[in-house]
C-alpha cells in the first residue's frame, strides 16, 4: 500500500503542486484500496460510479455494449486516474463498462468523501478542476482524431505513445478502439512493418 500511496502522491503533486504535506495527510485518511484480477469489472453499465480510482499498476479497458457488440473507447494503464466521470460527477447510472485486463492494484476515493474534502480544503478543488479539464481535453482530442485521422495514422500514434500497452491488448479490442475491423488492423500492421 505504501508504494501505491507514494506513486499517487507524486501524481497528485504534478497536477497540483500547491498540495502541502498536511493536505496530503488529509487526503490519505479517505483513500481505500482494492485489488482486482484479470476479467473483473470495476464498473458495469447500469451501475452508478461511486469512486474515482488511481491505477497504480495494471490495465483497464472502457467499452460500451451496442446491440450485443463491444465498442472499446479507451485504455488506461499504470499511474493514471480512472472512472466514468459522467456517472461519477452526476451520480447517475453509467453507460460504460470498465473491465480489468490484467491484475490491478487501485486506490479509491468515494464521491461523498471527495465532496466533503472540496468543502474543507480549497486546494482539492483546484486538483479536481485540473483533473476534469485534463479528462475533457483527452476526450476532445481523441474524438477529433477519430473523426479527422485515418485508422493508419491513429494506429501509428498509438504505437508511438503506448507501444508496451499494445502487446497486452487483443487485436479485436484494439480494432474496435480504432473503429475498424480486426482484418483491417492486420493489413495496417503488415503495411507498417513492411516500411521498417
Amino acid at each position: 500500500m505504501s508504494n501505491i500511496l507514494e506513486n499517487m502522491k507524486a501524481f497528485c503533486l504534478r497536477v497540483a503542486p500547491e498540495i502541502t504535506e498536511p493536505d496530503w495527510q488529509e487526503l490519505e485518511q479517505i483513500i481505500t484500496f482494492k485489488s482486482l484480477q484479470k476479467g473483473a469489472f470495476l464498473l458495469k453499465a447500469g451501475e452508478i460510479c461511486r469512486n474515482v480510482y488511481y491505477l497504480n499498476k495494471g490495465l483497464i479497458r472502457f467499452f460500451y455494449l451496442v446491440d450485443g457488440k463491444e465498442i472499446t473507447t479507451g485504455f488506461i494503464d499504470d499511474n493514471q486516474f480512472a472512472t466514468d466521470y459522467t456517472s461519477f460527477l452526476l451520480q447517475v447510472p453509467s453507460f460504460k463498462n470498465i473491465e480489468v485486463m490484467e491484475d490491478t492494484a487501485l486506490a479509491g476515493i468515494s464521491f461523498n468523501n471527495i465532496q466533503e474534502l472540496y468543502k474543507k480544503n480549497p486546494v482539492f478543488q483546484i486538483f479536481g478542476r485540473r483533473m476534469a479539464e485534463f479528462s475533457f481535453l483527452t476526450f476532445d482530442q481523441d474524438n477529433t482524431k477519430l473523426k479527422t485521422q485515418s485508422p493508419e495514422v491513429r494506429y501509428k500514434t498509438l504505437v508511438e505513445k503506448q507501444s508496451p500497452l499494445l502487446q497486452q491488448i487483443p487485436q479485436y479490442m484494439l480494432a474496435s478502439y480504432l473503429g475498424i475491423t480486426p482484418e483491417h488492423l492486420s493489413r495496417i500492421r503488415k503495411k507498417i512493418s513492411s516500411y521498417k
